[in-house]
């Protein structure tokens, strides 16, 4: 019970910005390359990641007993670039301030993958698919923002 609650408490903080209040309509009225999926799979996705991420950290964090700080850094920096997207895209409804959180989201993945490589190779591996959606999240970002410049 004790891993289950520490994993919960570890999974938590990465949806703490689903619970700001957004326009849903925002999206939908955005012109959208050919490519941009519909608005109901970001939450599915996003799921998906934040619990590779948590499954990440708390392996991690189990295993080691002196985390070094440029990890927790590291870790962090890519934390508050993640959830800086919703309310800068959604609630500011800022497009060009959404692309530059995803820039520096997808940056700090790949920082993210390397400290966790370098303290655990099997734990690197929940995040390969974080950094394959962040990249693909900043091409699309990108996009909406050239596509809907004034």
């Amino acid at each position: 019970m004790k891993r289950f609650i520490k994993f919960i408490i570890i999974l938590f903080p990465w949806f703490l910005s689903s619970l700001i209040p957004i326009d849903k309509n925002y999206y939908k009225n955005l012109n959208l390359p050919w490519f941009a999926p519909p608005s109901f799979t970001f939450g599915i996705i996003w799921t998906i990641l934040y619990i590779l991420i948590a499954i990440s950290i708390y392996k991690i964090t189990n295993n080691k007993k002196d985390i070094p700080n440029s990890y927790k850094y590291t870790l962090l920096f890519n934390y508050i670039a993640n959830q800086s997207f919703q309310p800068l895209f959604f609630y500011f409804k800022n497009n060009f301030l959404g692309f530059i959180s995803c820039i520096i989201t997808f940056i700090t993945s790949l920082f993210l993958y390397k400290e966790t490589k370098d303290l655990n190779k099997n734990c690197a591996k929940f995040l390969t698919p974080y950094i394959i959606f962040t990249l693909y999240a900043t091409i699309l970002s990108l996009s909406i923002y050239i596509l809907n410049i004034n």
